[in-house]
């Protein structure tokens, strides 16, 4: 019964979490393997929230409040990770989420995520070119933790990935040849409507994501 529930859940307190204090953007979203990004791969199990904070203060705040107790009394895990935006480029939902400091990244693991909305005369040219990168970044020494994410089955993709530090994120960017070819048809194909891409610097992880927990190295 809890994952009807989840549905509901996910659909009804969209307006309680954006009317919180402190809160400056918020998205709930579905998750899954991102192996091709159809509805093959989700997850109805695992369910993702990402919100950005005025301060620390309101961040802390959100975790004691009415809305998280909710969603914490439905689960049977959480796994929740601190995380500050190092660079970012391209839109969500017509904004900029994530205000970057004047920082560089500190030693230790670094988030990513990338977001897009394809479009849909595109969908078959994309999810044709996703396979070859998946497969790639599961295999990459680097990656700790990689996660599909979308604000809808179809058409609005991204993926959460936690690397072992900046230059293992870089490599995989750079060098792999597979994710260097879908950088290319990017361009010439022009298959995103909008895009994002932000690296984080990763501050805290705690609890689990599928009974296990994510382990990453100390900076």
């Amino acid at each position: 019964m809890q994952i009807p529930r989840s549905f509901l859940r996910m659909g009804s307190q969209r307006r309680a979490v954006r009317s919180l204090p402190g809160l400056q953007f918020a998205k709930l979203m579905g998750t899954g393997s991102g192996e091709t990004f159809t509805m093959r791969d989700a997850d109805p199990t695992h369910w993702a929230l990402l919100t950005t904070w005025v301060d620390e203060d309101h961040s802390r705040a959100f975790e004691e409040s009415g809305v998280c107790a909710t969603w914490n009394a439905a689960s049977d895990e959480q796994l929740g990770i601190t995380m500050r935006p190092l660079v970012t480029r391209g839109k969500w939902s017509g904004r900029d989420p994530f205000a970057v400091p004047d920082t560089k990244a500190d030693p230790g693991p670094i988030a990513a995520i990338t977001r897009a909305r394809i479009k849909v005369s595109m969908w078959p040219k994309f999810w044709s070119s996703v396979p070859p990168v998946s497969l790639d970044l599961r295999s990459d020494p680097g990656v700790l933790f990689t996660l599909g994410i979308g604000e809808a089955p179809v058409g609005l993709q991204g993926t959460f990935s936690i690397w072992r530090d900046a230059k293992a994120i870089s490599d995989f960017a750079y060098r792999r040849p597979a994710h260097a070819e879908v950088v290319r048809k990017t361009h010439d194909l022009d298959w995103y409507a909008e895009e994002m891409f932000t690296r984080f610097q990763v501050d805290s992880v705690r609890g689990t994501y599928n009974g296990q927990g994510v382990v990453v190295p100390s900076s």
